[in-house]
């Protein structure tokens, strides 16, 4: 299972480099509205909808905001009327592509996003084309030089989770995402710090990437996530840490 997790990582680097932040409130909205409208406004009963309270939170987003999106799901208050959807694709060097869309006019969703990977020597697949090569895991990420690996596979393993995952300079918990919640907290009780937690598609294999075909998938992730109607991007791709800060720095 070694190396399925690895654009989790980059996701991470990336996005704390990144300064274009501004459509993150966005996106949180977009999620809670259809967490609501999907599974009911009571985060205890509505699992979905509790991961994105708890986003919107991490993102100081107020709470006014978070209440309006809940009411604007369940229809206590007027709405657009949001629907998902995903899209696949390929990348530079054939890399696999996945992007969850939340959107009120899929036509002009993906037009936008065609536009995005073809401009950044992409193309759109078929549905199926790349999903296969995806599946959904709980994942929770630790500096391996912060934590006490053994104490970590014994709250982890004993908590339910499915596999740790060496991965050079960082330490994954994966889980199944039935299971995500419960291992976490867990975790949470044991005071072990955490780079990041979420809910989230790792990949049954990567791609290695040099710094070109690097630079080019990277910048269509960016175009692609530059779309208000793009909630994720999942990629099966690997950048070396020494290219990553280079790229990003």
């Amino acid at each position: 299972m070694s190396g399925h997790s690895k654009w989790s990582s980059i996701k991470h680097k990336k996005g704390a480099a990144d300064a274009k932040r501004g459509k993150i409130f966005t996106k949180i909205i977009k999620e809670i509205s259809v967490a609501a409208r999907m599974g009911g406004g009571d985060p205890d009963g509505n699992p979905r909808l509790r991961t994105a309270i708890a986003t919107a939170k991490a993102e100081n987003m107020p709470k006014d905001n978070i209440e309006r999106a809940i009411k604007k799901g369940t229809g206590e208050l007027e709405g657009v009327h949001y629907e998902e959807s995903v899209c696949e694709g390929y990348g530079p060097n054939g890399v696999a592509i996945l992007v969850d869309l939340v959107t009120d006019n899929k036509n002009r969703t993906m037009a936008e996003l065609r536009h995005a990977f073809t401009k950044h020597n992409g193309n759109i697949g078929i549905t199926g084309c790349v999903a296969w090569m995806f599946a959904k895991k709980g994942l929770i990420s630790f500096d391996k030089d912060s934590v006490d690996e053994e104490k970590l596979m014994e709250v982890a393993l004993d908590a339910g989770a499915e596999d740790i995952s060496d991965e050079g300079s960082t330490l994954e918990v994966i889980t199944d995402p039935n299971d995500f919640e419960k291992v976490k907290e867990a975790i949470d009780k044991s005071d072990m710090q955490y780079i990041f937690a979420k809910v989230t598609m790792v990949s049954q294999n990567t791609v290695k990437l040099e710094e070109k075909e690097a630079e080019q998938a990277l910048k269509l992730v960016e175009a692609l996530e530059d779309s208000d109607d793009v909630q994720s991007v999942y990629a099966n791709f690997d950048i070396s840490d020494e290219i990553m800060e280079k790229l990003t720095s």
